[in-house]
């Protein structure tokens, strides 16, 4: 079975998108069908191509697309000044502990209140430190929440477990879910909106913080 295959390339924005730099571009070619381009988190611009494909019909491919590249770079600039502008001091080993510790004691109760709302039913409770979630649930009814949590406002809280609550009525985020947290939280997509523009800030307080890994912390009841 073939594997996949990198190349980097630069193709030069066309006048009208008044730029005179090269956009650099990274290939990476498979079996697939059909070209597909990519603007990471870094602002790396990444095109999924098949084997096929020759280099001229990537970079027109790119071209064609260079003002979504350009505008998807721009907002990953105003996110990262929004980010920059929330700052969260670095967040110690000792700390998180402590947030977890906490987070076991306080989450726990809340939750069990909101079950009672949501007339659902759950396993168990871990606390975590996550770097990439806030939340889970899985099909056994098992919750997971991120120790982080614990610096936030109570309102943001509550929006993460409703939200993981609500799974346990809808395994999907499905017009019916958001509905079940609607009833719950009619401000919810606020609530939604402040942890997706701030909630990063915290993930990197715990990494500036040198905290590689730690252990999950569960509600055994």
């Amino acid at each position: 079975m073939q594997g996949t295959r990198t190349q980097t390339v630069a193709v030069r924005p066309a006048p009208a998108a008044q730029q005179s730099e090269l956009i650099p571009y990274r290939i990476i070619r498979s079996g697939r069908r059909t070209l597909c381009l990519e603007v990471t988190a870094e602002g790396a611009v990444l095109v999924r191509a098949p084997y096929r494909a020759t280099n001229a019909e990537i970079q027109r491919f790119v071209t064609s697309r260079q003002d979504w590249i350009l505008r998807s770079r721009e907002r990953i600039r105003e996110r990262r000044q929004a980010e920059d502008a929330f700052a969260v001091p670095p967040i110690p080993p000792a700390d998180v502990r402590a947030l977890a510790a906490r987070a076991l004691r306080e989450i726990p109760p809340r939750t069990a209140r909101y079950a009672e709302l949501l007339h659902v039913t759950y396993s168990r409770i871990t606390i975590r430190n996550q770097t990439s979630l806030w939340g889970s649930c899985n099909a056994r009814g098992s919750l997971s929440f991120n120790c982080l949590l614990m610096l936030m406002d109570q309102r943001i809280i509550d929006y993460v477990i409703v939200h993981e609550l609500c799974h346990r009525l809808e395994m999907n985020h499905s017009a019916r879910f958001w509905a079940e947290v609607e009833r719950i939280l009619p401000d919810y997509r606020e609530r939604r909106r402040w942890l997706k523009e701030h909630g990063g800030a915290y993930i990197r307080a715990m990494k500036q913080g040198a905290l590689q890994s730690l252990p999950s912390y569960a509600d055994m009841q």
